[in-house]
């Protein structure tokens, strides 16, 4: 079979450890294993608030890109590059929104609105836009009118753990997510702080993402006394973080919005209940009988769904067996690349 090559447009560090970054890595990996020449490139780091010199380099890159090879866009660089310069691309678009930029947690609304105004026009550029889930195709056919036939989710795959379960004693709270204002860290400080179960552990996984907000959860972390029981363990390695996800007794995360969410389909893989809060894209991902979600910046409620997991242990148990079932029947990365190809042999047609 003749498989499009294509050209993968990433800003930064493409070995970033967040969910977009891990999708956008194995999609590139993926679509190259199916023989395919996909050309990676890498734009200026600070989109999507870009300097001038990394707007400009980023027009001049993707609008050099040959017009039989597809294109694949990071949300982050799609949502907010100049439509003027990305009406000057050649090249079939496929946009990849994680989930849109206006929706990101703590913006100015200026800035909101101008990053609503800005994507919207450019999807209007696009001849087709991947998205990780249900939600995120919603919002856009809902408030971006996307046409619903130019949308095709393309869920991110999940590996299956590579060791098997062994929780640790006392119970051990596991969160994973950069440290960052929309993960909700400060959340699940306040909320650790208020348990009433003292017979647990708690670690919390995740790079220093925006260091200022980085330094408010370790002051936090000190105000709270939550001393030695809760471990902000910062990045890890992957065989670490296996391990701590063998180990883990419920998975925790108090995000205030996310377009998908990969540690989810990771804690369901694992066989861990989740407690998570009822935002974006986490009730499609997040089953009912293997997850507890409560209201966004609410650390009352998530206390009261992180004891009710710590003290009753037959609903762990069912909660922990659902988790695992539903984490088999995950799509494989796989999968995810053999639906992306396809939307490329399209849009190349």
């Amino acid at each position: 079979m003749n498989r499009r090559a294509a050209a993968f447009a990433i800003p930064g560090d493409i070995e970033t450890l967040t969910g977009g970054y891990i999708y956008e890595r194995r999609l590139l990996e993926g679509l190259r294993e199916q023989g395919r020449d996909v050309t990676h490139i890498q734009l200026g780091d600070s989109f999507p608030d870009p300097t001038p010199a990394d707007m400009a380099d980023a027009v001049v890159q993707v609008a050099s890109v040959d017009p039989s090879r597809p294109l694949i866009l990071d949300g982050l660089v799609f949502g907010s590059i100049a439509t003027e310069g990305l009406a000057t691309v050649t090249a079939p678009i496929v946009a990849m929104i994680h989930h849109p930029l206006a929706l990101e947690s703590g913006l100015d609304p200026v800035l909101a609105d101008h990053l609503y105004r800005t994507e919207r026009a450019n999807l209007g550029l696009a001849a087709h836009v991947l998205v990780p889930s249900p939600h995120t195709a919603r919002i856009l056919a809902d408030r971006y009118d996307v046409a619903p036939d130019r949308i095709t989710i393309a869920r991110p795959g999940t590996e299956q753990p590579p060791r098997p379960r062994n929780p640790a004693a006392p119970p051990l709270i596991l969160s994973v997510g950069i440290q960052h204002p929309r993960k909700g860290h400060d959340i699940l400080l306040k909320a650790l702080a208020r348990l009433t179960h003292d017979a647990w552990q708690a670690v919390v996984v995740g790079s220093r993402y925006s260091p200022a907000h980085a330094d408010h959860l370790e002051r936090l972390h000190a105000e709270l006394g939550l001393g030695p029981q809760v471990r902000m363990a910062g990045r890890v390695s992957k065989a670490a973080l296996a391990e701590l996800y063998a180990q883990a007794s419920l998975f925790v995360l108090a995000t205030r919005y996310e377009g998908y969410g990969i540690v989810f389909d990771e804690a369901l893989a694992h066989g861990l209940p989740i407690v998570a809060c009822d935002t974006g894209a986490v009730p499609d991902t997040v089953p009912q009988t293997a997850g507890l979600l409560v209201p966004v910046e609410d650390e009352n409620a998530l206390a009261l769904a992180i004891d009710r997991l710590l003290g009753d242990r037959a609903l762990r148990d069912r909660m922990s067996e659902a988790a695992a079932q539903y984490g088999r029947r995950l799509p494989s990365w796989s999968d995810t690349c053999r639906i992306a190809g396809d939307i490329l042999d399209h849009v190349s047609r």
